[in-house]
């Protein structure tokens, strides 16, 4: 007997995944979970706004790289407590 549309569809899926999970198993490194207060939160979907990036993990990739490309005195002026 044929398999109906749903039926190939969630299969589809399944093997999407599997192929998601594998290339996650391949790139990452590691997983970080953030706890963050009130205010660094507005902060973070602030800046999300204002860079037009909807996702929070794109944000902090992008700002990441950025600081690495900072000289030190710079970086050390950025992460200095406000």
């Amino acid at each position: 007997m044929a398999k109906s549309v749903a039926e190939r569809k969630r299969e589809q899926r399944a093997r999407d995944k599997l192929k998601q999970e594998q290339r996650e198993a391949l790139l990452l490194s590691r997983r970080i979970t953030l706890d963050l207060y009130h205010a660094t939160d507005e902060r973070l979907l602030r800046t999300m706004q204002r860079a037009n990036i909807e996702e929070e993990q794109d944000l902090i990739t992008r700002l990441i790289h950025a600081a690495d490309r900072l000289g030190t005195d710079d970086l050390i002026e950025l992460v200095r407590h406000p």
